[in-house]
């Protein structure tokens, strides 16, 4: 593979801090290299020095001759005054830019719902991002830098980056390096991971999850005294091995090794404790939408919503922006009453909303983080049965990533991460025992959600969780519903089911009214076709429930299987490989169903 670009003895450092220390690395065709790391070891600063567009204080780059360079940082530069067609295509003619295949791409996957006229100064922050990304994946180059691409992009959008990038820098063409908190995206297009720790970067084949099965093993045969940190990652790697419900494409490594590593870890949630855990202090009656629908005038956000939510239940809601994700929210938190319908609660709910503002923070800005938790009751109850802890809030902070140093900075000098983490914590402690998290992963590195995610699977109360991040909305909660046509729809095959039912929607609403329906999985059935349809997607769907506890009940019991006994496990696990068969093969012809019936 041709070299690139590469750096050579680079040395950074500021008045107190030295971030890299002689680190030599190289880019080669075909390389798609995703960086991690936590917040403020160097990552955007390394891909800064790599990319030219920060000096090094040591150490040089060097590119190899005729290499285009493209960047995408976390600067905003589009000038208020141009458009967003000038901003993107620049001064090339329409029958140009309209003729090029990428372009047209680019456009209809980041812009398609943005007025092409529309003024940069009128839009928010996350559009002129969007506009910024779509300029840079216009032009050619043959190595792209990606600072927090996913910032601002929601599920579809980021699910369209991912392939795009894989199609345009293929393991032949070109280099990509990428910094993102978000999992999935790294799993989805990289083929090497680096990670950035203690003034090195150190190289991982592979993803996202490749690069969890090699740190556990690394830390294991090291003895690492970062002991939390490596718990952390075994157990992130069980959750990764064992497989979600919602996701389709399992981790690519070696699962011999995978199996061994994590043999003693258990199940991440033990969900029958913590459901009777949550029964006994919400008692049966949560919150129940009973046919509410919500309308402003002329104008129908929610219709027909049927939701009845349950003790210990762990949600996840999807919606393009717009949907009214954030009304359904209100109906719950009961900000907001119902135009029809109506909203019966239990009398011992208590609800609490980690949103995406800062306010529980406001009133601390300038005490430091120790004052802020002085006055917080001594101890609090993590976890149900045996394994519950009585934890200080001092050691739930150590827990969230503080440090003994953090405990004195004053809240208004903590990162954007760190804040976002103190939130969390307030909130937990007021013990509500219905936890709305929206957009909760902003400003957060792949560790520090790993640890937010563990302490979440020792919380025993109900979970609605609004996210653009598909990794943690599949990793926190055990279903999915997305509002559709103003609907409220469940998702027995999570996000990929979603993103089918969204791409169906849009193919609905680009053709024109005269052309025909396709036959297949396209709406169009009526009569005693369509009865036939809904009566055979209602079996499936108890099937595939009842085939998804069996598989559950099997995966349990192997724990209390004779570890000796190897060919009984191997006939279990060839027992469990074949359940999940059946049950993938009964989600796709449910998924044509669904499709059929519209």
């Amino acid at each position: 593979m041709a070299h690139l670009l590469g750096g050579e003895a680079l040395h950074l450092e500021y008045p107190t801090k030295v971030v890299f220390d002689s680190v030599s690395l190289g880019v080669n065709e075909g390389d798609r290299i995703g960086i991690v790391g936590r917040n403020g070891d160097g990552k955007s600063s390394l891909l800064g020095m790599l990319a030219g567009t920060r000096e090094p204080d040591g150490g040089r780059v060097t590119v190899r001759g005729g290499v285009t360079v493209g960047v995408l940082d976390q600067q905003d530069t589009l000038d208020d005054d141009d458009t967003i067609g000038h901003a993107v295509v620049g001064d090339r003619a329409e029958h140009e830019w309209a003729g090029d295949a990428r372009t047209r791409d680019v456009i209809a996957g980041l812009l398609g719902d943005l007025p092409w006229d529309a003024r940069l100064g009128d839009l928010s922050g996350g559009q002129r991002r969007r506009v910024a990304l779509a300029r840079l994946l216009s032009g050619e180059w043959d190595v792209l830098f990606l600072d927090e691409p996913t910032n601002h992009l929601d599920v579809e959008a980021i699910t369209w980056l991912a392939e795009h990038l894989k199609r345009r820098w293929s393991p032949s063409a070109g280099g990509l390096l990428v910094v993102t908190h978000d999992r999935w995206f790294l799993d989805e297009i990289c083929t090497v991971t680096w990670e950035v720790h203690d003034r090195i970067v150190e190289p991982f084949e592979g993803g996202y999850a490749a690069y969890i099965l090699q740190r556990v093993e690394r830390d294991r045969q090291a003895a690492s005294i970062e002991q939390r940190r490596q718990n952390l990652a075994r157990k992130e790697l069980a959750w990764l091995r064992r497989g979600a419900p919602a996701r389709t494409s399992k981790p690519k490594f070696r699962i011999d090794a995978a199996n061994e590593l994590i043999a003693d870890v258990p199940e991440i949630r033990d969900k029958v404790a913590l459901q009777s855990l949550a029964v006994a202090r919400l008692g049966k009656d949560v919150v129940d939408l009973l046919d509410a629908g919500v309308s402003y005038g002329d104008h129908t956000v929610l219709r027909d919503v049927e939701w009845r939510i349950a003790p210990g239940e762990r949600t996840g809601i999807l919606g393009v922006n717009g949907a009214g994700k954030s009304t359904l929210l209100s109906l719950v938190t009961g900000t907001l009453e119902p135009t029809t319908g109506r909203v019966k609660r239990g009398k011992t709910v208590k609800v609490a909303t980690l949103t995406q503002r800062l306010d529980e923070l406001e009133q601390h800005l300038n005490d430091p983080v120790r004052v802020v938790i002085a006055g917080l009751r001594t101890t609090y109850s993590f976890g149900a049965g045996s394994k519950a802890q009585e934890l200080t809030p001092g050691q739930l902070l150590e827990r969230l990533g503080f440090s003994s140093a953090q405990l004195s900075t004053p809240v208004k000098d903590l990162s954007g991460g760190q804040k976002r983490r103190l939130q969390l914590l307030l909130i937990l402690l007021d013990q509500p025992n219905v936890l709305i998290l929206d957009e909760p992963t902003n400003d957060l590195d792949t560790d520090m959600l790993a640890a937010m995610e563990d302490l979440l699977d020792s919380w025993s109360g109900t979970l609605i969780v609004v996210s653009h991040d598909r990794y943690f909305l599949e990793r926190v909660t055990d279903q999915q519903f997305a509002i559709l046509d103003a609907r409220l729809r469940h998702l027995p095959g999570g996000v990929d089911e979603y993103l089918r039912l969204r791409a169906a929607q849009d193919a609905t609403a680009s053709r024109p009214a005269s052309a025909p329906t396709s036959t297949g999985a396209a709406p169009g059935l009526s009569g005693a076709d369509l009865r036939a349809a809904q009566k055979e997607s209602s079996a499936l769907e108890r099937r595939i429930e009842k085939l998804q506890a069996q598989i559950d009940r099997a995966k349990a019991a192997l724990a209390d299987h004779d570890q000796a006994d190897y060919v009984g496990l191997g006939a279990e696990m060839q027992r469990i490989g074949s359940l999940e068969t059946e049950r993938d093969e009964l989600e796709e012809r449910w998924f044509e169903l669904t499709d059929a019936i519209g």
